[in-house]
């Protein structure tokens, strides 16, 4: 029986150690907490993360912890449609129920130990699933994959409401974002994003919240609804942190998955997503093929799409947050709005 370390107990972490055949690896979970996080923030999770979900056998119960998306508005600042999109197949779930059902699935044989790590095991196969600030990729790849700071801030919270009728979907105004979708039956999710010097650590709850209804303020009357109800014990307040190009997720007895390969902006929604497709794919693989082919062929499998989707998610955020530009943008997303309404109807 192998020896398999895995770095990291969120998301990822846990979805592999679910996945992993309990009669080849002897699995080892290291996570510095023992404790869920203590705010409320939910997930996009998009049909390729519900398969990888139906694979670890939880996808029946995610469902029903979550919420269907159906349609998305893409607004400007005042709340004024540009674009809509269908998303039928798209799930809301909270980042709280999905890591207990994931944690849930995990097989007794697996053992958890709970303290940091300060540099990675030296036997056996180490997989980093320690987010952005990897210490297995710093520590094997080397200090230039060092996780780099944005200049944006991001805030998210759920809150015990339905989506305001009609107000649901992302606000683009200058330089800000907001974003109101579904958490749970019952339950909103809610974010706002904008450049700021606050932090990187050491953030302010209330401060950052202060400022952000400052900021949105009286422009829409759904941002204002949710700004209203949002409390700062329920608000999580970070920087945006991105993970440059490794080169490869895999190097000599280790490899990555999850935001310690490629942590992205969260403009497209797809973080989660990927990091369970990432697990999900390894595990296959291990359980399946010798262990260097088993590595090669998920380097092969998951580098360019996902380094694919972390270029776009980038893009994604300069477009969502431009500022000189944001006249121009609004006037391009309107007609391209107009445009598919008028071929819906032709249609």
């Amino acid at each position: 029986m192998d020896a398999l370390s895995v770095i990291g107990g969120g998301i990822a972490g846990l979805a592999l150690a679910a996945r992993l055949d309990p009669s080849r690896f002897q699995v080892t979970v290291h996570e510095r907490r023992e404790e869920p996080p203590s705010v409320q923030t939910s997930l996009a999770l998009w049909p390729e993360a519900q398969r990888a979900l139906a694979e670890v056998g939880i996808l029946q119960a995610v469902r029903a912890a979550g919420a269907g998306f159906g349609g998305l508005a893409l607004r400007d600042g005042s709340g004024n449609v540009l674009l809509k999109a269908r998303a039928a197949n798209v799930i809301g779930v909270p980042r709280a129920d999905l890591l207990r059902l994931l944690d849930a699935a995990v097989p007794a044989s697996v053992t958890r130990v709970y303290e940091p790590v300060a540099s990675p095991p030296r036997s056996g196969l180490v997989v980093g699933a320690d987010g952005v600030h990897s210490i297995v990729r710093r520590s094997i790849w080397g200090e230039r994959t060092r996780a780099r700071l944005s200049p944006y801030l991001a805030l998210r919270g759920i809150i015990d409401e339905t989506v305001p009728p009609g107000r649901g979907g992302e606000y683009w105004g200058r330089g800000q974002l907001f974003g109101i979708t579904p958490a749970s039956r019952g339950r909103t999710y809610w974010y706002a994003s904008y450049r700021s010097g606050l932090g990187p650590g050491g953030i302010y709850v209330e401060e950052a919240l202060a400022v952000t209804r400052a900021r949105f303020s009286g422009r829409a009357p759904g941002v204002d609804r949710v700004l209203a109800v949002a409390t700062p014990e329920g608000t999580l307040a970070q920087r945006v942190w991105t993970v440059p190009y490794p080169g490869s997720y895999q190097r000599g007895g280790a490899v990555l998955v999850g935001d310690a390969a490629h942590g992205m902006t969260p403009n497209l929604g797809r973080g989660a997503c990927e990091a369970l497709i990432d697990a999900v794919t390894l595990a296959d693989l291990l359980n399946s093929r010798a262990l260097p082919e088993a590595l090669q062929d998920y380097n092969r499998r998951r580098l360019w799409r996902s380094q694919a989707l972390r270029v776009a998610s980038s893009a994604m955020a300069r477009l969502a947050l431009a500022e000189s530009a944001q006249p121009l943008r609004d006037g391009l997303l309107r007609l391209a709005g107009r445009r598919r309404g008028a071929a819906a109807v032709e249609g």
